[in-house]
């Protein structure tokens, strides 16, 4: 409750919390646009290869020219203005910046800038989640040993849900379940950038099409983001995946307990502990009232008659029994609540949210019947779609990686919903991000799954 005070002391300093960015696209802009109303906070630097793009979108986070007119990093130090330019190494490498937020996207880049960060003593808040997701167990440890910070990024659904699971530990809980909501129909597999309008139009009225990247909101769509965001809260808070991975059921944020709580108890989890992502439309595709689309929860039981009388009297959303309940947060704020991040990596040498160990991963699983010679285009595009499965099952049968099924060529057949593994596929062995994920695998592996 002390992060303000904090800011605010190094403000009185003179001494501002300094930050760089990297990726300048819709979740660096929203961080942009409350970072420079921030006090005790300084953005240093923005490196984005489009540097023209990162003008722009400075002016529509509403940035006045003036403030991002440094002409070196060592100017936007001492002026306390922001430097734009194209070299992120430049940006980790400036030893006046303390965090790094790696908000590219890019699986393989976020690997390459989290270690360069970590080298250069930097706290790094990867909002990456798709490279967390491939290799952030060990980068985090990595992160450990050289004494900074490697967290995951407030504002998006994996830190909160993390928060959630915390909180409910910390008052004595024991965690049933923990997630998030999504538009989620199965057919939804199977979309691609080409069809994806089919659906976005149901829900959202996008007038400029141009504006966005079909790829990207189609891994909202297709499944593959919530495989990803679940593996990270897995890998994050010692929940695990379900055999079969995310099952989607529809729920309204009132049926959480009912529906989020194991079969044996009369909903539909596997067992207790585990991560699941309720839909907002049902299986016809009608929407659900009071779905959670973009909020996030835990369901936690009252282990004895007294907690559970307190769930009825304090009005919390209790399951039938009253055994069980659930509380959400109905919506994020993605980059607007990034500085939460920014500011306990810096001041409190906490992430808000990190990997402990290796429980969940993401495998590419054919969204339709691929044939031999096909070049793969990774998350959100025309191939695959990403599953979330238990760590052990994707070491012990050799599951390739979503992070890594992008420009590499299939050696044979693969029919629809089926998983692609390493063995499928033509990959570079010398290849920076696949020599680390291996890494990650041997220092890892099964025994550390659980």
């Amino acid at each position: 409750m002390n992060l303000y005070t904090k800011l605010l002391e190094r403000e009185a300093a003179g001494k501002p919390v300094t930050v760089g960015l990297i990726g300048a696209g819709k979740f660096g802009t929203m961080f942009l646009s409350q970072a420079r109303l921030t006090r005790g906070l300084h953005v240093v630097g923005v490196a984005d290869l489009n540097v023209e793009r990162a003008h722009s979108q400075l002016k529509t986070a509403g940035w006045p020219q003036e403030a991002y007119a440094a002409p070196s990093l060592g100017d936007a130090f001492k002026t306390r203005k922001t430097h734009v330019g194209a070299d992120a190494q430049a940006l980790i490498a400036f030893p006046d910046v303390e965090v790094i937020v790696e908000a590219t996207g890019d699986p393989k880049n976020g690997i390459r800038f989290a270690l360069a960060s970590i080298a250069h003593g930097k706290h790094i808040v990867m909002v990456n989640v798709e490279a967390d997701a491939l290799a952030g167990p060990l980068l985090a440890r990595k992160a450990q040993a050289a004494g900074v910070v490697y967290s995951l990024a407030w504002g998006d659904q994996p830190a909160l849900i993390c928060e959630h699971v915390d909180w409910a530990r910390t008052a004595g809980f024991k965690v049933i379940a923990a997630g998030k909501g999504t538009r989620y129909h199965p057919n939804y597999h199977r979309s691609t950038p080409d069809t994806v309008w089919d659906i976005l139009d149901k829900y959202l009225q996008i007038k400029d099409r141009a504006s966005i990247n079909p790829k990207m909101f189609n891994s909202f769509i297709d499944g593959t983001k919530s495989g990803i965001e679940m593996t990270a809260v897995c890998n994050a808070t010692g929940l695990v995946p379900q055999t079969n991975g995310l099952s989607f059921p529809p729920a309204s944020r009132f049926e959480l307990a009912d529906i989020c709580k194991p079969k044996s108890e009369g909903g539909v989890l596997e067992k207790e502990g585990v991560t699941e992502v309720t839909s907002s439309v049902d299986r016809d595709e009608r929407d659900i009232p009071h779905h959670l689309a973009m909020g996030t929860y835990v369901v936690f039981e009252g282990e004895t008659e007294y907690a559970r009388r307190c769930f009825r009297e304090y009005h919390l959303l209790p399951d039938k029994s009253g055994k069980y309940a659930a509380l959400y947060r109905p919506v994020h704020m993605i980059g607007l609540e990034l500085g939460i991040s920014v500011a306990s990596a810096a001041l409190r040498n906490e992430p808000t949210g990190a990997p402990t160990g290796f429980r969940s991963d993401v495998v590419a699983t054919a969204k339709r019947n691929l044939k031999a010679g096909e070049i793969l285009d990774g998350e959100g595009g025309f191939c695959v779609w990403g599953k979330q499965v238990p760590a052990d099952v994707s070491l012990d049968k050799g599951f390739l990686p979503l992070g890594l099924a992008h420009g590499v060529k299939l050696k044979r057949e693969i029919r629809e919903g089926e998983p692609l593994g390493w063995a499928d596929i033509d990959y570079d062995a010398t290849d920076s991000a696949v020599k680390f994920r291996r890494e990650m695998e041997t220092a890892f592996g099964r025994r550390n799954a659980a």
